[in-house]
């Protein structure tokens, strides 16, 4: 006999996953985490099977977990996918967005894939560079609205998550003990780049520039190459990178904030939505409230495109 799946609780199984935790996976949801534990209960009851097994305080995925996420994420997205056909206004057109080099790839995936879930016929440009060069592109027209890294947050913007930069090497490397001190950093306008340079002088710290250019690519290949060490927002250091402290003789960096400009003024509705949709995606992911000014101390993990899963292992903590 058929049998009816409620999208809720794969809904819950889904978030647990991207998100590496059950209570990430409660705010994201606006549930308790006693909530949504049980509707992973629920679930398992519903198919026989565990999804997820503990292992040293973790939760891994099972193998029935595992053969879920695929059908558990189609039935989910037609779900949300008829929902805005039949409730939402009719949203089409394009709206452009300016996100900074280096943190497209750790927060845009789940961000513009919720987004165009609930509006799929909502085109979205996107334009990466530095945040000096986003800004301008914004007073120029040329953007909607756009991300930035800062120290601080321009009068027009709002912060909604802040973190620390920090060093980043290959493990088992030694390019942070060479001298002078090769390190890849950004171009003359990048944001980074004075904050790291700065650091090293008040250290007395010698060094020499190995890339400077903002392509994380070409970052990314200079560390792997163990030809240098790089400053990066620590909740985007890629699995294949450490995070190098100050036991490795590195001066300490200071924190960044991750802005958004959105102009009130804009007559676009679509880049009024989107803007919306995001402050709703950082405070989901980080807690705290919407609106200007916005500090959010709990670091994300860093996440693979496909979302929180590692090895196939899921995070019980927040």
């Amino acid at each position: 006999m058929p049998r009816d799946i409620d999208t809720a609780l794969l809904r819950a199984f889904l978030a647990v996953v991207e998100t590496g935790s059950v209570t990430s996976a409660a705010r994201l949801l606006n549930l308790t985490q006693a909530a949504v534990s049980q509707q992973i209960k629920r679930l398992e009851e519903l198919f026989g099977s565990p999804l997820f097994e503990r292992a040293h305080k973790r939760l891994v995925l099972a193998p029935a977990g595992e053969r879920l996420i695929l059908n558990a994420e189609r039935l989910v997205a037609l779900n949300d996918e008829t929902w805005g056909l039949m409730t939402t206004p009719h949203f089409e057109g394009e709206v452009r967005l300016g996100v900074p080099c280096d943190i497209v790839a750790s927060y845009m995936p789940p961000i513009l894939k919720r987004f165009n879930a609930v509006w799929p016929r909502v085109r979205v440009s996107l334009s990466c560079g530095e945040s000096v060069n986003l800004l301008a592109e914004l007073a120029a027209g040329k953007i909607d609205l756009t991300f930035t890294t800062e120290t601080g947050c321009g009068a027009e913007g709002e912060t909604l998550h802040t973190d620390r930069l920090v060093w980043v090497g290959l493990p088992g490397g030694d390019a942070h003990t060479r001298d002078p001190l090769p390190i890849s950093v950004g171009g003359p306008t990048c944001m980074f780049r004075p904050a790291v340079l700065e650091a090293l002088r008040r250290c007395g710290r010698d060094w020499r520039i190995v890339c400077e250019i903002s392509n994380m690519e070409a970052i990314f290949a200079t560390i792997s190459a163990g030809l240098a060490i790089a400053p990066m927002l620590r909740a985007t250091v890629p699995a294949q990178f450490i995070a190098l402290g100050t036991a490795s003789g590195l001066p300490q960096l200071p924190e960044f904030r991750i802005n958004l400009y959105a102009p009130k003024t804009t007559t676009n509705d679509i880049a009024r939505e989107l803007a919306s949709h995001i402050r709703h995606e950082f405070r989901a992911r980080f807690g705290g409230e919407d609106g200007a000014g916005t500090r959010v101390s709990a670091p994300l993990a860093p996440m693979a495109a496909g979302g929180g899963r590692q090895n196939g292992q899921v995070r019980t903590g927040a």
